[in-house]
């Protein structure tokens, strides 16, 4: 499929537009996303990684959603391509006034596009917080572990690890109360 084709599939399927007016729409959004409208006849693996990621955020804008769901938008990508896919959500998110469920397993990615954070642990919530209180006053000692492996940049700053041990339970049959309990 042409990226004209996929990104105006929901276009198409939710009849929000036909014809001209609907090439309008698409050229609209591969600006907004910062593609140029020559892409629309092109098709995906002509595109580098940060591209597609604007393709597919474009093809989420097309039905004017107030929600998106973002599923690692970002962990294949280097991270000066991570830096600008990241400001063009914020962007898009003050624009358009949009919600994000961001999914994510780098917490300095998370740090900078949440404001609420869930840490998850075999399938459950086990901490909801504030961006800035997870930082700053973790609760859930899972959170405290995952926190203690973000690397720090600066080497003069030391860091204490907290290494998990056991095996890890069984997702199938998970322990009774909390899953992370010895």
């Amino acid at each position: 499929m042409s990226v004209e084709e996929i990104v105006g599939e929901a276009i198409v399927i939710h009849r929000l537009a036909r014809g001209p007016e609907k090439k309008e729409k698409l050229v609209k959004l591969l600006e907004i996303v910062g593609l140029s409208s020559h892409y629309l006849r092109r098709y995906p693996h002509e595109f580098s990684g940060g591209e597609r990621q604007r393709i597919g955020i474009a093809r989420a804008l097309s039905v004017d959603p107030r929600l998106i769901v973002c599923d690692e938008p970002v962990s294949a990508l280097d991270v000066s391509i991570q830096a600008q896919i990241i400001n063009l959500l914020k962007d898009l998110q003050r624009r358009f006034g949009l919600s994000y469920l961001f999914i994510a397993h780098d917490l300095n990615v998370v740090r900078h596009i949440a404001h609420r954070v869930a840490v998850m642990y075999l399938g459950r919530i086990v901490e909801l917080t504030s961006r800035d209180r997870l930082y700053t006053s973790p609760q859930h000692p899972y959170t405290e572990a995952l926190l203690s492996a973000v690397p720090i940049p600066d080497p003069t700053v030391k860091q204490k690890r907290i290494v998990l041990k056991g095996e890890m339970p069984s997702p199938v049959n998970p322990p009774s109360g909390c899953y992370f309990h010895p």
